[in-house]
């Protein structure tokens, strides 16, 4: 279920565990998009900031702007906060 506004707070999580949120939302969506022949990177987490790239299919897909909602509404319910997703142009290196 996702959060409600009222409910969306600064989370308590530490540094890893919210990387680890946000990596996990994004690997649940990758199969999705792979099937499709596309595919979203995580390019950097930056406070309450993410930078993904979209590749493959994704990047000319008109419904690309459509899929980025998807995403953080997914982030905004693993995390229980507000982020914002930012895409990012292909010269970033994803982050391992």
């Amino acid at each position: 279920m996702p959060a409600e506004p009222g409910q969306l707070r600064q989370s308590s999580f530490t540094a890893t565990d919210r990387e680890l949120r946000i990596r996990g939302a994004i690997e649940e969506i990758r199969p999705n998009l792979q099937r499709e022949d596309g595919d979203c990177l995580l390019i950097r987490i930056d406070g309450s900031r993410v930078m993904v790239r979209l590749t493959g299919a994704c990047m000319l897909c008109k419904l690309s702007s459509v899929t980025l909602k998807g995403i953080q509404a997914r982030l905004v319910d693993k995390l229980g906060e507000l982020v914002r997703l930012l895409p990012v142009a292909s010269a970033g290196k994803a982050v391992h």
